[in-house]
């Protein structure tokens, strides 16, 4: 209630100090008006420190910097023997003089800042200088070619578009006409009767899925080159080839679950629903995997809402390590038998970076240990399997310990506002807690999530320029082709020319054999075939 209300309560007859003239009365009403404003003061100043960080964010969001990256001293005791840096003083008696030669580097004047293939072909322009001037201006004699200055520069010429002609001679026999006409067969093709080579069709996928380009701008940079081809067969194209190479979507999923190292995470995309004005959300899913701490496949999958239902259908059975975020789904499947889960410390590290408003000398120290684990991970992987596990054990758990002994007498402790960003990084925290050293004796589980973050960075930048899938055949056919493009990006792989080869050979490769077109076997037939 609000003091000057019970002042005017006070005033009138009805009140209880008014109909009460015992004095002990009279000061146990006083005493509980003071309560009720103490506690009223309280609240309003949790509410004002409440919006003042939240103002502070908001301030942030659109005129700070983005990063999270904290700067701060380094501490004096080194983290590793081998970072550690030497004392010059303790050094000085240690110098000594030591000359030598080398060959002094040239500095680079911009003026060759490209490279580029030296197999390309060359388009030569002679300039020379006009006939009149070929002769010595004093004795009149013709002058003599003694050499050429040759300049280089890369070119580029528009899109190269050419007509790919089947000719099929067709015999018969003079003599048994009824033997009919004997021909070749034309190549298998994932489009029958398709109008487009797979040259072609691989340049729409890698334009779309790749080079993010919306449909209608590839229709138009076809027309430049006067040809004329309709958004919506280039949408049925699309959708075809999607629905074709999905044995090799499922032979990639069979390989990501078993890998026994998966990075997962979601991000949603708008879906066009017909009869709606509206668009529907919905969204997709990826699986990083395949082997290793940095594996090679990016899994997407395509569904039409976030409900738990999905992850668990596709992780069923799955036996290995999972990163993440603290989507509920994943605390769900830590609860299996065989999946070990590996929250993400850099979705952590982001909760105390936005919390500027609680208490600022555990809010330094919290960010603080987080930047000295991430810094003794570099130097952790770059070491083999077994010294990688030893840098985690002796010098990374004590500083989960310490962090997480800190945090939760932080909680225990009074003072923190529940609605405050600081109390949420700090419940955060704790119900990760339980699962935040898992990543210590797994050689290629990580710290973070940051692998699978990676692999949706591309897909962000396509949802800006497509803007939504037009249906749900269209999500899942992007997400067969994304698995593709994404992993070749990955692997360093031209997609256009892996999807052309693929699609010339997938219709007549035999299914039991369809790993050997999944992008890093692919690669690697390549690598040996030129080789040999």
């Amino acid at each position: 209630m609000p003091f000057y209300a019970i002042l005017s309560r006070m005033n009138t007859a009805s009140s209880p100090i008014s109909e009460t003239t015992d004095p002990f009365a009279i000061i146990q009403v006083k005493d509980q008006i003071i309560q009720k404003q103490n506690q009223l003061l309280d609240a309003l100043h949790g509410k004002i420190s409440l919006l003042e960080e939240q103002l502070a964010w908001f301030k942030k969001q659109i005129f700070g910097q983005k990063s999270e990256r904290i700067v701060a001293d380094l501490d004096r005791q080194p983290l590793l023997p081998e970072l550690a840096i030497a004392d010059p003083q303790a050094q000085e008696s240690e110098k000594e003089k030591i000359s030598y030669e080398r060959n002094k580097v040239q500095k680079n004047k911009g003026g060759d800042t490209i490279s580029f293939p030296d197999d390309l072909p060359v388009k030569r322009v002679e300039l020379d200088i006009p006939e009149s001037e070929k002769f010595c201006p004093e004795s009149g004699e013709p002058l003599v070619c003694i050499g050429h200055d040759v300049s280089r520069k890369l070119g580029r010429s528009p899109e190269q578009f050419f007509i790919v002609e089947y000719v099929r001679p067709k015999y018969a026999s003079k003599a048994c006409p009824e033997f009919g006409v004997l021909s070749s067969a034309l190549p298998d093709a994932v489009i029958s009767r398709c109008p487009a080579d797979e040259s072609l069709l691989s340049y729409i996928l890698t334009s779309k899925y790749a080079d993010h380009l919306p449909l209608y701008r590839l229709v138009e940079i076809l027309q430049r080159s006067k040809v004329k081809i309709s958004r919506q067969t280039l949408s049925k194209w699309v959708i075809t080839l999607g629905t074709a190479l999905t044995p090799l979507h499922e032979a990639m999923k069979e390989r990501v679950l078993k890998s026994g190292v998966i990075f997962a995470d979601e991000t949603p995309i708008d879906l066009q629903v017909q009869g709606k004005s509206r668009c529907q959300q919905a969204y997709l899913w990826i699986y990083a995997g395949g082997g290793g701490g940095d594996p090679p496949y990016r899994f997407f999958e395509f569904c039409l809402n976030r409900n738990h239902e999905h992850p668990m259908k596709t992780l069923k059975g799955y036996q290995g390590v999972l990163h993440s975020d603290k989507y509920g789904v994943y605390e769900k499947l830590a609860k299996n038998d065989g999946i070990i889960w590996c929250p993400c410390m850099a979705h952590v590290r982001r909760k105390f970076v936005e919390a500027e408003g609680g208490d600022p000398e555990l809010r330094r120290h919290v960010l603080r240990w987080i930047r000295h684990l991430f810094m003794l991970e570099r130097v952790a992987w770059s070491r083999k399997e077994d010294e990688r596990l030893r840098i985690r054990r002796e010098l990374e758990l004590p500083i989960i310990t310490k962090m997480t002994a800190a945090i939760k007498n932080r909680l225990l402790a009074s003072g923190l506002l529940p609605k405050s960003n600081f109390a949420k990084a700090l419940n955060y925290y704790m119900g990760l807690a339980p699962y935040l050293a898992n990543y210590i004796n797994h050689a290629d589980a990580r710290l973070d999530n940051n692998v699978a973050e990676r692999g949706l960075r591309p897909l962000t930048i396509g949802r800006k320029n497509w803007l939504f899938i037009g249906s749900a055949d269209s999500g899942r056919s992007a997400a067969t082709i994304l698995s593709l493009v994404q992993t070749c990006r990955n692997l360093g792989i031209n997609p256009q020319k892996y999807l052309e080869d693929i699609l010339r050979r997938i219709m007549s490769h035999p299914a039991k054999m369809i790993y050997q077109l999944l992008p890093d076997n692919w690669l690697a037939a390549k690598q040996t075939l030129s080789q040999s």
